[in-house]
């Protein structure tokens, strides 16, 4: 297999790290406007199987030349190019992954199911783990079950000791979080699509010591196209993020007081944006180099044999503080690289698709437990 993995960052390098352990992989390009320094976990890696590739991904002519040496492509860079480099994949006839979290997108990127058949080749946006990990355990608790209700996702990125009044560090991208924070949600209520509004309906969701309680809120993103697909088939469908007691209604005064607006406001005679004053202020403040965990619970109830069922995925995942590997890092980047090899060996039929639509699920989690990321999975 001859991967590309575009963007060195945090979890594109954790994806290539994650490529590098199988041995079929015989080629990992880690592309990027400057892909070295390499990070410190990929340094013992280095060698002819490593290739970093200095690239800028708005260069169409580049890209499609280090494409049509690809077997996949996997997309670790800001989701508003993955499109365009979407149509550049089937063009040339490679598989393609992303990171996703816009859904708008993944409906334009479906525009490609056509042409991606034709050539061959599979699309899987919205390959993290949410959008990603959790569609796949939802999709696996739907398919268990003759008759759906009910399904409930919560997921977070959490600091092992919390610190702060958010009791929160940024483990992707704070831009990222405060657009999840200010944009409405879809969910599924009576059948229906919804709108809710990010930040509400706060609820506590309880987890095994020493983790404790955390507080659950609805954000954006986390279902990708699921509410869409399932419309009218299934009663209720959330997502809710996850975080530590007495995040939300802080970061909801927050918002209310119109610090994460994107309307400049003049300033003393200087055109401001209050959101970006808002990341300058607060970004450096919650980058810590403190060790993380992803805390995830899947619930899905319905009917099986004419009888209630309900079955339930849990994960508690921590950095690797050996390698130097967090749990966001480890979740998301090796999410993307198994799609990434699943589309190479063949698990993925050609055409576009999301990770619910697509994935073996079974063997999506023996894969993640083989790298010691371990989902339980409970039923009654």
């Amino acid at each position: 297999m001859r991967m590309l993995v575009l963007g060195a960052g945090l979890q594109g390098s954790a994806c290539a790290y994650d490529l590098l352990q199988n041995p079929e992989v015989t080629e990992v390009r880690l592309a990027d406007l400057r892909p070295d320094p390499l990070a410190p976990f990929l340094k013992p890696l280095s060698g002819p199987r490593l290739i970093p590739t200095p690239l800028d991904v708005r260069d169409q002519d580049a890209m499609r030349a280090v494409m049509r040496e690809s077997d996949a492509v996997m997309s670790a860079i800001p989701y508003y190019l993955n499109l365009d480099l979407a149509r550049l994949a089937v063009e040339v006839g490679t598989n393609f992954t992303d990171l996703g979290g816009n859904t708008e997108i993944v409906l334009e990127q479906k525009k490609l199911e056509e042409q991606a058949r034709a050539k061959g080749v599979s699309v899987v946006p919205d390959t993290g783990v949410a959008p990603g990990m959790v569609n796949i355990l939802a999709q696996m608790g739907i398919d268990r079950l003759d008759e759906t209700n009910t399904v409930r996702i919560y997921v977070g990125g959490l600091p092992q000791h919390p610190e702060g009044p958010l009791k929160y560090q940024v483990v992707y991208s704070l831009e990222g979080v405060l657009d999840y924070y200010t944009t409405l949600s879809w969910v599924l209520r009576d059948s229906e699509l919804t709108h809710v509004t990010a930040l509400s309906e706060l609820e506590t969701i309880p987890f095994a010591a020493p983790l404790g309680d955390l507080e659950a809120f609805h954000t954006a993103g986390g279902l990708s196209l699921m509410a869409q697909r399932y419309a009218g088939k299934v009663a209720t469908m959330e997502y809710k993020t996850l975080r530590y007691p007495g995040h939300a209604r802080i970061m909801e005064a927050i918002r209310e007081l119109g610090l994460l607006e994107l309307t400049p406001l003049d300033v003393k005679g200087q055109s401001v944006v209050p959101r970006d004053v808002a990341v300058a202020a607060m970004g450096p403040r919650l980058r810590k180099n403190s060790p993380d965990l992803v805390a995830l619970r899947v619930v899905v109830e319905g009917i099986k044999d004419g009888k209630p069922k309900r079955h339930q995925w849990e994960l508690v995942d921590h950095a690797d503080e050996e390698k130097g590997i967090s749990a966001m890092m480890r979740t998301t980047g090796y999410t993307l690289s198994i799609t990434g090899q699943m589309q190479v060996s063949g698990d993925v039929a050609p055409g576009v698709h999301t990770p619910d639509e697509c994935i073996p699920g079974d063997k999506y989690v023996a894969e993640l437990a083989r790298r010691g990321v371990r989902i339980r999975h409970s039923e009654s």
